[in-house]
Order: structure tokens, then sequence, then C-alpha cells
């Protein structure tokens, strides 16, 4: 990772000691009893007791003292682990307290989405250092530790309301208060200085109609690599322009070594790229979600058309809608409603947020996806709204949905 030059910053400070949280006490959660601890012995053996809270890998970390000033600075790293630009974590991250209203998500869903992300942790801590990120939550003593246990606390509170089939705790905002750090989280846009609250974009999975042939309306195809002649990364050569001008159709330069898995419409190929996530239904009368797999390592460039991004993303079959993960077979399966897709690398995999709609209602979910907007942004979130036939639909659902909103971290006290 690169960082700022020593005529800019002299880093004199690092992460010494990291925070180290045992549990006690296994008892029965109470409604608005302060739980100091949540029935889960395996948070203290946890195999994670090796994860580094680090915040770049190698050092120096990404936090760092400027000359003649005492505040903390936050190094802010993009999609590719290079520096970007420097932020005092102060001016985003404050204690704050939730208003006095009931949150409201699916609690089945939420639970979902909780386990599959617990379980991501579980699986691929070492395969995918990413997570092991504390990111600008570690200026305010949060680690990665703190996020686990998070998650375990919120799944046995769920679990134990929906086993005794009662509305859950964590709807209750003064439970919130009681038994969470609620951290408030202002918006930093290096291009909007003025920006104070978080944007709140809102993406969805489209059904599409496709073939799976190409015909005169079906003719834009959905490419999934042949693994075999993946090791080379000769994908990366080629932008989005490059491969819709025909280098993997019979004749082309590098034929044979992706195959076609649906044929769309050049706007239902855009819709796939943009939202990553699709639902084809095809003229055979079958039905695939199809999400992306990996792309040619090329950015994202906002402000910058659909059609002319040189970015391109290679799609695979899936058996529910994906969000994030270091490779396709390992991405977090999600539910709409209680899913953001966020900065995963300066934010963190993991954190539960709460935001409030037009009406003044809490909504809870877990940043549990990501994209190329994101990788850097302290200043937005993008909200899985569901699943729909028509944008027309999407754009009915989405009104009661706010642009910019107050937003919240919670933390496990």
């Amino acid at each position: 990772m690169r960082i700022l030059s020593n005529q800019k910053i002299k880093i004199t400070a690092f992460i010494a000691t990291l925070l180290i949280v045992g549990l006690t006490n296994k008892q029965p959660i109470k409604k608005q009893q302060i739980v100091k601890n949540p029935t889960l012995s395996q948070i203290v053996n946890s195999p994670f007791a090796g994860l580094s809270d680090n915040l770049s890998t190698p050092k120096p970390a990404n936090l760092n003292v400027k000359d003649n000033e005492k505040s903390i600075f936050y190094s802010v790293i993009n999609e590719w682990k290079k520096y970007q630009y420097s932020i005092n974590p102060h001016q985003l991250l404050k204690s704050g307290k939730l208003p006095n209203r009931q949150i409201n998500f699916n609690q089945a869903d939420l639970l979902i989405v909780l386990k599959n992300t617990r379980q991501y942790f579980q699986k691929y801590s070492q395969e995918d250092p990413d997570i092991q990120r504390a990111g600008i939550l570690l200026t305010q003593g949060v680690t990665v530790k703190d996020i686990l246990k998070t998650l375990d606390f919120m799944i046995v509170v769920l679990e134990e309301d929906i086993t005794n089939n009662r509305t859950t705790r964590l709807q209750d905002a003064n439970f919130i208060n009681a038994n969470f750090r609620v951290i408030k989280w202002s918006a930093h846009n290096p291009e909007n200085p003025r920006q104070k609250q978080l944007r709140i974009t809102k993406y969805a999975v489209f059904v599409h109609s496709g073939s799976r042939q190409k015909t005169s309306k079906y003719n834009t195809p959905i490419y999934a690599i042949n693994e075999e002649l993946s090791q080379n990364k000769f994908y990366t050569q080629y932008t989005k322009q490059d491969v819709l001008s025909g280098i993997y159709e019979p004749g082309g330069k590098e034929f044979g070594k992706v195959k076609p898995i649906a044929y769309l419409t050049r706007n239902g190929l855009e819709a796939a790229l943009m939202q990553g996530t699709i639902l084809v239904n095809f003229t055979d009368g079958t039905k695939e979600f199809l999400n992306v797999d990996r792309n040619n390592e090329m950015s994202y460039i906002r402000g910058l058309k659909a059609t002319a991004q040189k970015r391109y993303w290679y799609f695979k079959e899936v058996d529910a809608i994906k969000g994030y993960g270091y490779k396709i077979d390992a991405k977090i399966s999600i539910k709409p409603g209680v899913t953001f897709a966020g900065d995963v690398l300066n934010i963190g995999l993991g954190k539960i947020i709460i935001i409030e709609d037009n009406q003044k209602q809490l909504k809870m979910g877990v940043i549990a996806d990501t994209g190329g907007a994101f990788l850097p942004n302290l200043y937005q979130l993008d909200f899985l709204a569901g699943t729909f036939a028509s944008e027309k639909d999407f754009e009915q659902y989405i009104q009661k949905l706010p642009e910019y909103t107050n937003a919240y971290i919670l933390v496990k006290k």
C-alpha cells in the first residue's frame, strides 16, 4: 500500500495494543436489560483469536499523526490498496444515541444475513485478509473482534426472540442504546465537502428475459470464464468494448476461453453489470440467478456513462442473491431490506447500520456487499431494495426511501 511521502506525513504512531474482550455471565437476555455478554463461549475460544486488527499489510498502518498536530489521521485506500487521502476520523464518527423509534426489518431475513456474514469470517479469514481490516472504526477503539462479538450477540438475540415467537428486542431503540455503542456516521465526500448526511442509493435484482442461444433480440452475451484457462488472467487485457467487439465469439482471437451463459439485450447487459446480480427468465421456461464472478481489473470511473466504462464483469450461475466474497463460490448469500453495499476496506464487512427513512422510521441492515463505486467511499451506502420486474416498479418502491439520511453504526458494548 502506498502512503504519503515523508515530506507530507511523519508516521509517529502505531497500534501497539488491541482491544481484548472476554465474556462471562451466560444468562438469558431480558428486555431493556444491559447485557454485557451473549451466551456464546465460542467467542472467547474463537478461531479468530489471531485475527489482525492492523489497518494494512505490510505496515506502516493507516493511522498517522500529522506534523505539529495532535490529531490522529486515517489514510483512506482504494480497492487496489493504494493511498487516496487522509482524514480526521472525528469528522466522521461520533458517539451518539438512537432516537426513540421502532426499528423496522424482517427478523428472519436479518438473521440469515447475520449468520451468513459471520460464517464468512469463520471460513475465509485466512484466504481473505481484507476482512481482517478494522478500518477507520479502529480510531474509535473498535476492532474486528468487536464486530464478531456484535454479530454473535445479535444472532443470539434474534434466535431467542424468534423461538419465543415475539417481536425481537433488536427493534427496540431503548434496548439498542442500552446494549450497543451507537456511533453516528457523518459523510465525508471530497467532491462535496458540504455533504453531512450519508447518501443512500438503492440497488436491486432485476428480472430479465433472455435466451440460452443468440437470437436477433437477445444478442448480447454474458460470459463465464473457463476456470482451466484462467490462470494467466488473460481477461484483464480487455475492456468491455473489446469484449463486445466479438473477441470471444467464433473467429475471435480469444474464442474458447470463456463461455456464454446467457444472451440478453444490450440494456440487459448494462443492468447486469451495474447491479451485480440478475434473475434471467429464459425463453425455454427456466430461470437462473447470475452473479458477477471477477472483473478485468479496470477501475470503475464515477461520472462516466455506463456504455463508456472500460470495466467488465464475468458472471457465474448462483443459487441466491450474492453479496461480498473474495471469490464467486465464497460470496455471502444476502436478503433485500437488510443488506447494504459499502466500503469494506475502510468501513468494514459486517458493520451493523441503522438509517432513517422518509417517515423518520429506522431501518437496520448489515454491510454484506460492496462494489467498485464504494472503494473508497465514506459518504454513501447502497441499500438492497428487492427483486423487481421493471425499473418502473423499482422506482415506485424506492420513493419512500431517503436520498440522504442520518446513519449509525452499532457495536456491542
